[in-house]
């Protein structure tokens, strides 16, 4: 799998340990290689692990190597984007989107951690 600057990849042996019981809200993509508006969206998870550093942890699941989190949580396109705070998926989001729109879906989960 391409390897994205500031985010780390995440399997099914490691996902409770560095996703559910992360102390951070976890932004995890769901991708695969031969899926290139995954490619695509490189650059931009890579901005956006050294944007939120320190409030949003970033990370990518190779679908086709993990297929026992990708079942569990119905994922059937790529990329998806999930959200999970506190162990629980809050959102999920479908298809490549740029920086900015990514920023804006996830400016509830970032501003949160302020208000603690």
């Amino acid at each position: 799998m391409t390897r994205t600057a500031g985010v780390a990849e995440v399997t099914d042996a490691d996902f409770t340990a560095e996703v559910i019981e992360s102390g951070l809200p976890v932004l995890v993509e769901f991708t695969a290689d031969w899926c290139p508006p995954c490619r695509q969206m490189a650059p931009v998870l890579g901005a956006l692990a050294a944007e939120t550093s320190g409030r949003l942890k970033v990370v990518q699941l190779n679908v086709d190597a993990n297929p026992v989190t990708t079942n569990a949580y119905k994922v059937l396109s790529m990329p998806t984007f999930m959200v999970f705070r506190d162990g629980e998926p809050v959102r999920a989001m479908v298809g490549a989107r740029p920086r900015r729109r990514l920023l804006e879906e996830l400016s509830d989960v970032l501003q949160d951690r302020g208000a603690h």
